[in-house]
């Protein structure tokens, strides 16, 4: 498996939330099922099932996290000396070139993208056009509702 970039807090992120799922969703779960099986007949207990579901999403994303954990190239954007270009981890702030308006996005792995947070993932056609990009640059692509063009305004390593 390739290495996974990710920036410093989506790590921590990850690491915050395998420990929440090893030392506390995970006794949790084991402790309902126990419970569970107190009750008797487990061929129609749905909170045996339920229980055992939850077991299962929970060992999931523990080796999900785990893969991408030991996997993670972690890049700390204050550490960049990227000298003005955006790459990934990078703050850019932009403007629409057709609407006129001001976004500011930072570029993060995947797994730490959230359009709410201003942050997209470096696998987005938005990122994809801006890496390598300059301030005063120009970046297009392709939009779900059509072209679009935005002006790198800014580009900080923050």
């Amino acid at each position: 498996m390739s290495s996974i970039p990710i920036t410093v807090r989506g790590a921590e992120l990850m690491k915050q939330e395998l420990h929440r799922l090893k030392t506390v969703d995970r006794p949790n779960v084991i402790n309902s099922i126990s419970e569970a099986r107190a009750q008797g007949d487990l061929s129609e207990n749905a909170e045996y099932e339920a229980a055992k579901e939850r077991q299962s999403f929970i060992e999931g994303r523990i080796q999900d996290l785990e893969g991408k954990l030991s996997n993670a190239q972690i890049i700390d954007p204050k550490l960049l000396d990227a000298e003005g270009r955006v790459v990934f981890g990078a703050t850019v702030e932009l403007e629409d070139l057709a609407a006129r308006t001001r976004v500011i996005y930072q570029i993060v792995g995947d797994d730490e993208a959230d359009i709410k947070e201003n942050k997209i993932s470096v696998s987005s056609p938005i990122a994809r056009a801006l890496i390598g990009k300059f301030e005063g640059d120009v970046a297009g692509f392709q939009a779900p509702s059509g072209p679009r063009e935005y002006e790198v305004l800014s580009v900080r390593y923050e």
